[in-house]
C-alpha cells in the first residue's frame, strides 16, 4: 500500500477523541518516520496542550458547541463556524495533506467539510456505538468509516464501514505478570479481593457519593477498593480518609499507573465511554458499567449495551447506583461462575490492533 507522507488529523475535546488520534498518528509515523502530521483542534480544548506533549504540531479553530442553556455564545456560533471553515481551508491548502482523518469533536466538522470541498480523501474514526450528527453528515463524503461496533452500520453507508475497533494505549492494557507489583504499588493485601472504581479524570458524582456513603460497609467486608475519585471531588474526600480510618479503601485523585490498577483489580466499576470500554475488553475482567447520564445522545448507555447484550458486562443506570451498586459488588464477589463468564465474554470482544487496522484503511483510502 502507498505510504502516507502528509496527513491532517482533526478532532478532540475529550481524552476519548485525543488518545485514539495520537495512537493513529503514532502508527503512521511507525510505518513512515518521515511523515508530516498536523493536528487541527478547537481553541481552548484539551487537545491544544495534550497533542504537543505527544510530540505533534497542532493548530486551533475558533469552533465551539451549542450550549443547551441560554447563552450569548449560541448567537455567535454561526460566525465561529464560518471562521472555522475559512481557517480550515487555509490550513489545508497550505499543508497540502494527502488525507484528512476525523476522530470526532468540534474541530473535525469544519476540517473534514473543507477537505471534502477541496477533493481530498477523508476517513472517519467513530469510537461510539451511536454516532453524533456531525459524523453522520460527514460520512456521506468520506472514503471510509472506521468503527468499533457493528451497530453503527445502520447510521452510515454500509459499504464504507470497516470494523477496526478503537485504538487503545498499549502501556495501559499491558498487565501481564504485574499482579505482585500492583499489590506493592497500591499497598494492598494479597489475600483480599480488589474492586477498582474509575469515574473519569474529573470524577463521577453518583459513584463517589455511593462509595462515600458505604465506606464503612465496604471497609469491613473484606473487599479492598482502589478508588479514582477525580479532580472535582478529591479535596473534600481526602479529609474524610486521611486518618487511615478505612484502611481497605485506597483513595486517589487520578491514577497514573492504570496498568497496575487493572492488574490489581478482580472486579471493575467504570463509566462506559468508548475508549474505556475498549480497554476493559482488552483487560478481560468482570465489569459493572455505569453510563454517564450527561453525554450527548446517551451514547454511553448504547456502548454498554453492546457488551451487556453479549453477556459481557453488568449494566447499572446512574440513578440506580445509590440503592444497588454495593449489592451488585457483593454479589459479584461471591458468584465465581458469573465472574468467570463475564471475564470470558468480555475478552472475546477485545481488539488490540485497532491502530494498525485504521492506518491500513487510511493507506487504502489515499491509494
Amino acid at each position: 500500500m502507498a505510504k502516507l507522507k502528509r496527513v491532517i488529523i482533526s478532532g478532540g475535546g475529550t481524552g476519548g477523541h485525543i488518545f485514539p488520534a495520537i495512537s493513529i498518528a503514532d502508527e503512521i509515523k511507525k510505518r513512515n518516520p518521515t511523515a508530516k502530521i498536523l493536528f487541527v483542534g478547537a481553541i481552548g480544548k484539551m487537545e491544544m496542550h495534550r497533542v504537543p506533549k505527544a510530540g505533534y504540531k497542532i493548530t486551533g479553530l475558533p469552533i465551539s458547541g451549542f450550549q443547551r442553556k441560554f447563552t450569548l455564545s449560541n448567537f455567535l456560533l454561526p460566525f465561529k463556524i464560518l471562521k472555522s471553515l475559512l481557517k480550515a481551508r487555509r490550513v489545508i491548502k497550505k499543508f497540502k495533506p494527502q488525507l484528512v482523518i476525523g476522530v470526532g469533536g468540534y474541530a473535525s466538522g469544519p476540517t473534514l467539510k473543507m477537505a471534502n470541498w477541496l477533493k481530498i480523501p477523508t476517513v472517519i474514526q467513530e469510537q461510539n456505538s451511536f454516532p453524533g450528527k456531525t459524523n453522520r453528515m460527514l460520512s456521506k463524503s468520506a472514503s471510509s468509516i472506521c468503527c468499533a461496533y457493528d451497530g453503527v452500520k445502520q447510521f452510515f453507508p454500509a459499504e464504507k464501514v470497516v470494523i477496526t475497533g478503537n485504538p487503545i494505549r498499549n502501556n495501559v492494557i499491558d498487565i501481564f505478570d504485574k499482579k505482585q507489583k500492583s499489590i506493592e504499588f497500591f499497598g494492598l493485601d494479597a489475600s483480599k479481593k480488589t474492586v477498582l472504581v474509575i469515574g473519569g479524570s474529573l470524577g463521577a458524582r453518583s459513584l463517589n457519593k455511593c462509595i462515600r456513603k458505604n465506606r464503612k460497609r465496604l471497609n469491613d467486608s473484606g473487599i479492598q477498593v482502589i478508588w479514582q475519585c477525580g479532580k472535582l471531588y478529591h479535596a473534600s474526600l481526602a479529609q474524610l480518609f486521611k486518618l487511615g480510618k478505612y484502611p481497605n479503601i485506597h483513595l486517589h485523585q487520578f491514577i497514573d499507573r492504570m496498568d497496575l490498577a487493572y492488574a490489581a483489580a478482580d472486579y471493575i466499576i467504570s463509566r462506559s465511554g468508548a475508549i474505556s470500554v475498549s480497554e476493559l475488553c482488552a483487560i478481560g475482567k468482570p465489569v459493572i458499567l455505569v453510563p454517564s447520564p450527561n453525554v450527548t445522545d446517551d451514547h454511553q448507555t448504547k456502548n454498554a449495551m453492546e457488551l451487556v447484550e453479549k453477556g459481557a458486562a453488568i449494566l447499572l443506570k446512574d440513578f440506580e447506583v445509590k440503592e444497588h451498586l454495593i449489592a451488585k459488588v457483593f454479589k459479584l464477589s461471591k458468584d465465581k461462575e458469573l465472574s468467570t463468564t463475564l471475564g470470558t465474554e468480555i475478552s472475546k470482544l477485545s481488539i488490540t490492533n485497532a491502530s494498525e487496522k485504521i492506518v491500513d484503511v487510511c493507506e487504502k483510502a489515499y491509494k
